[in-house]
């Protein structure tokens, strides 16, 4: 199986930086399809089978799967058998927590559900995060400052040094990245943060959220990046794919509205 970093980088290598968030919401679903869970496995099929050739990732958020309790679960493992190969897959689980509990969860995500990558959770430390640290072939995405309001409360608290606590955890993130399959989750809604930390991301990867429905601006996002000749980040666009169309057409229009994104993103990389 293919490394999760060369898998991310082969992408950005072929100017795809778009990751698809299938957070699969039957209610949300075309008028043709029945609002429930029976549903789930076909809209998703549809879905990867219209974009996998366009997008360079594809990220399941666990709630939308484990609120059906195990029929839930056995439909996220299936959608991730769907997604080929050479394409990194995300399973935004959000885990971290003592030693063995996380030893367990890395098994599950990794071992089971057949993932790629996890986004984590650091604030129990490093004893935490480590774990998942050892899948040396497997990306860990740890969340520095997330896109939601509430990042606030904490992720922005300043400490006596002067510094922020997301900062904190970048620096944390460095040290930890020995087998250079560490990298962060910075929401797209922070751009004046983006603007003055990207500097110090050094080869970390980055995944962006909040692009789209959330506010964040695609070509703003883009266009440091671009300043800082940093290329290995994914930028997440959810519902604005994979709810583009209400019709039978929601799958050809997911495709087309990624065709276009890429359009965006290959038109700044030739500026």
């Amino acid at each position: 199986m293919m490394n999760a970093f060369l898998k991310l980088q082969n992408k950005n290598k072929d100017d795809k930086f778009i990751c698809i968030g299938l957070d699969t919401d039957p209610q949300k679903f075309p008028v043709h399809f029945k609002k429930d869970k029976d549903s789930i496995l076909s809209f998703n099929k549809s879905i990867i089978e219209a974009t996998s050739e366009f997008a360079a990732a594809y990220k399941i958020n666990f709630a939308f799967y484990e609120k059906f309790g195990s029929e839930g679960l056995n439909i996220l493992k299936q959608t991730v058998q769907i997604i080929p190969d050479d394409i990194l897959k995300i399973g935004d689980a959000k885990r971290g927590d003592i030693g063995n509990t996380s030893k367990y969860y890395a098994e599950s995500l990794f071992d089971h559900f057949g993932f790629d990558s996890i986004t984590i959770n650091p604030y129990m430390g490093e004893d935490s995060v480590k774990p998942f640290l050892e899948y040396s072939d497997k990306m860990i995405f740890i969340l520095a400052l997330t896109s939601n309001p509430g990042a606030n409360d904490f992720e922005k608290l300043q400490l006596k040094d002067g510094k922020y606590i997301f900062q904190k955890v970048i620096e944390k993130v460095k040290m930890w990245n020995q087998n250079n399959n560490c990298g962060i989750v910075f929401g797209a809604t922070n751009l004046k943060e983006l603007e003055e930390n990207i500097a110090d991301f050094n080869n970390l990867a980055v995944l962006l959220p909040g692009v789209g429905a959330q506010g964040g601006n695609l070509e703003e996002v883009m266009n440091l990046f671009i300043q800082q000749k940093k290329s290995n980040f994914l930028v997440n666009v959810s519902r604005g794919i994979i709810y583009k169309d209400n019709t039978t057409r929601f799958a050809e229009a997911a495709s087309e509205e990624i065709i276009q994104l890429n359009k965006t993103v290959k038109r700044l990389l030739s500026k």
